[in-house]
């Protein structure tokens, strides 16, 4: 495989794997075209056979031994409320996805192929209504134009499992302490639920949290923070936590920008994703992360969050209960 090929750390580019849904309506045929990051893929297989379960909603298909573990299916017609063509013959294929470490197939009716589109050239979702379905805004993470002037849709498959009652964020620590510190903690995500569950978490750490929404608003926000602080940024601002999948900019390429910079490069920075495959954290390594952690595990959260900031000399305050 030659370099052009591989997929490299900060080049500020994602793979999607390009999934269909069909769609009738007064008639005729549509196709809608969405897409998911291929690091959420372990594979993509034929309908199998499925066991269904008692009293599920209509949209759980039923759940199928895959090597020894258990996956429910999410048919994802049925979840948006599409009506799909009766007259066409669709054999649907199965995503095997994997992320805030749970395992869940999504039926759909095709699986396209594997494209590598720029963050940069992905849009926010914030053209969407509050309708229903998978065109609601809060179930879009962005849009990309390809070819024919054609819309590709980013699902946000998290806020379906989470919907679901398939994952919950631990938010709350059951026991120990939460050490505290002085400071400012710079937060990126793309996510309001997910930087506000964030925010809620440093400001438990006695942080002033500055939040920015992608890679992009996180360059101005840390530019902002240097006029303020100057030659002192690296004392008042204790950490950087970024979500990894943003519009605009990523957040590995983000990262690059800041450890390149001599004013910003010894700054505490963790990466905090839904992303939970077996080679991002070897990723956000590369990137100069101090740790990647997959949403959310307070207690986990807490304990790396600190370790990275003790990595860099920097003093805690007192623990409190």
């Amino acid at each position: 495989m030659s370099d052009d090929n591989v997929l490299k750390v900060g080049n500020n580019e994602m793979e999607l794997v390009d999934f269909r849904i069909l769609k009738e309506s007064k008639g005729k045929v549509y196709e809608g075209i969405y897409g998911v990051n291929v690091a959420k893929v372990r594979e993509i297989i034929k309908l199998p056979n499925l066991t269904q379960l008692p009293d599920a909603p209509k949209y759980i298909d039923g759940i199928f031994d895959l090597r020894g573990v258990v996956i429910p299916v999410v048919n994802l017609a049925k979840w948006m409320n599409i009506k799909t063509p009766k007259k066409k013959k669709i054999q649907l294929r199965v995503i095997i996805t994997e992320f805030n470490n749970v395992m869940i197939g999504f039926a759909v009716h095709e699986a396209k192929r594997i494209r590598r589109i720029s963050w940069s050239d992905i849009e926010s979702a914030s053209f969407a209504s509050s309708g229903q379905g998978a065109f609601d805004k809060t179930k879009i993470t962005g849009v990309t134009k390809i070819e024919n002037d054609e819309v590709l849709l980013i699902l946000d498959l998290e806020s379906i499992i989470e919907e679901l009652g398939f994952y919950t964020p631990t938010t709350e620590l059951e026991t120990g302490v939460i050490e505290q510190f002085k400071g400012t903690a710079l937060i990126l995500d793309d996510s309001s639920t997910a930087r506000r569950i964030v925010k809620e978490a440093m400001q438990k750490m006695g942080f002033n949290v500055v939040e920015a929404q992608d890679g992009v608003d996180g360059l101005e926000k840390l530019s902002e923070l240097i006029t303020i602080f100057g030659d002192t940024i690296e004392e008042e601002l204790k950490i950087i936590i970024s979500d990894v999948e943003m519009p605009q900019m990523d957040g590995f390429h983000f990262a690059s920008h800041v450890k390149k910079d001599e004013r910003t490069k010894n700054i505490p920075l963790v990466f905090n994703s839904s992303i939970s495959d077996h080679f991002s954290d070897i990723r956000g390594e590369e990137a100069g992360a101090d740790a990647y952690l997959t949403k959310f595990d307070a207690s986990i959260f807490y304990t790396e969050v600190a370790k990275a900031i003790h990595s860099k000399n920097r003093q805690p305050m007192v623990e409190i209960a």
